[in-house]
């Protein structure tokens, strides 16, 4: 439930005020308390009610994090892994899962190494966790939208009653990245940082869909026929090997999705800064396709070769290769004539098809965002170093993971992070 809303003009006086219900600003108040108990805390958000991404992406099983050995966790977090190292050592998977359980809510791993709730559900969770810091004294403030002020003392929110002051002693900011606007992440939080004088790297899409440019197509995207046909579909038993230059080639097996003017899904997400990276640099991205990875090219060849008398190429296909569905449409739709009738280059095309991306899907479409507060402003508690007092958590700061749990853990251990420095900036100020 949120708080009723106040009929007087007083300014509310907190101890800390956090800004965003999510998984990083809940977190934030959790460590805040954990290492300054009693503390009076307020969390304020634009939403009516709290963690509305958090219970999205559980809808389909709520990947917590990954179970895989720490040091190789920490690399999935990229040009980014060192900066995050020490949060991620006193705040890690591990953590995350006793995290949960704590919580009444165990945990197993999936084949994948991912860590799941063993109901696979967010809203159990979710329930208890804010249980808990109700419990502890915390205030939720639902309908509040932040009004850009960064010094803790002079806080201003909009309300459905008019806009509301208040005044804390420490602020942390979890807002969020600029994807899935409905649930509250807009990146609206953006303008008034810079205006501030905050360096924010710009939000850009990640773990995204991509538009494709194909052959038969005018623009980009697929041509009608295949949108029409096959938009929705997934790639099965695939792999996709990606190499842009200078840097070390991508190259792994799994499944994606056609979409109506591209692809998208967890094998593309998984490469998905490399694409965009490359698409920024260069315009465009073409990424290797293989239809058949438990075949070898050899064999590939010999099963084209086979004479196939009277039936047709698609006949062929699926009785020697089983290819036929969306994977018989995509060769047509990549391949021209000539080349389909030509062995030697089908065979090719089978094991190494070249899919090429012109643009990611828009921010808002994407599961997270790249970008955000630059690190070099913060202090090692992520704290503002231009604006003391106000600390920042979550997507907001500039860092990029694929998906996993990676996301969601990374969160959990900036807000634990942030809230442990509101606490120490408390206990300082109390000390003096």
């Amino acid at each position: 439930m949120s708080s009723p809303l106040p009929a007087e003009t007083t300014p509310l006086h907190v101890d800390a005020a956090i800004v965003g219900a999510g998984p990083a600003g809940l977190m934030a108040a959790e460590s805040l308390l954990r290492h300054r108990p009693g503390t009076r805390v307020a969390v304020f958000d634009a939403m009516p009610s709290a963690g509305r991404k958090f219970l999205l992406a559980g809808k389909g099983g709520l990947n917590l994090t990954h179970s895989e050995p720490h040091a190789t966790f920490v690399q999935r977090y990229g040009t980014r892994s060192a900066t995050l190292q020490p949060l991620l050592d006193a705040f890690g998977s591990q953590a995350v899962r006793d995290w949960a359980a704590q919580r009444g809510v165990e945990t197993f791993v999936g084949t994948s190494g991912r860590v799941f709730p063993t109901d696979m559900k967010a809203a159990p969770l979710l329930r208890a966790w804010l249980h808990d810091l109700r419990g502890q004294g915390v205030q939720f403030c639902m309908r509040h939208r932040w009004l850009g002020a960064l010094d803790p003392a002079q806080l201003a929110f909009a309300t459905p009653a008019g806009q509301r002051q208040v005044c804390a002693r420490a602020l942390v900011l979890a807002l969020g990245g600029g994807s899935w606007a409905r649930l509250g992440s807009d990146g609206a939080w953006v303008a008034p940082l810079a205006a501030r004088g905050v360096p924010i790297a710009p939000l850009r899409p990640a773990n995204c869909g991509f538009d494709v440019r194909s052959p038969r197509a005018a623009q980009s995207g697929w041509s009608p026929h295949f949108a029409e046909r096959f938009a929705g579909q997934p790639f099965k038993s695939v792999a996709i090997r990606f190499a842009p230059g200078g840097a070390a080639p991508f190259a792994r097996r799994g499944e994606f999705v056609a979409t109506a003017t591209g692809v998208e899904g967890s094998l593309v997400y998984a490469m998905s800064d490399r694409l965009r990276d490359t698409i920024e640099r260069e315009g465009r991205a073409t990424f290797e396709l293989d239809l058949l990875p438990d075949w070898t090219a050899e064999r590939v060849r010999e099963a084209v070769q086979h004479p196939r008398g009277a039936r047709s190429l698609s006949s062929h296909l699926k009785s020697r290769l089983g290819i036929d569905g969306i994977k018989m449409a995509l060769l047509h739709e990549q391949l021209p004539a000539e080349a389909l009738s030509r062995p030697e280059a089908l065979s090719a095309a089978l094991k190494s098809l070249p899919i090429t991306v012109v643009a990611p899907r828009p921010l808002d479409e994407a599961i997270s965002t790249a970008g955000g507060v630059q690190w070099e402003a913060l202090d090692e508690r992520l704290m503002l170093t231009s604006h003391p007092g106000a600390f920042v958590a979550g997507e907001m700061l500039d860092w990029e993971a694929p998906t996993g749990g990676y996301l969601l853990t990374a969160c959990l251990a900036t807000g634990a992070q942030a809230g442990a420095g509101a606490a120490h900036r408390l206990g300082t100020a109390d000390a003096s």
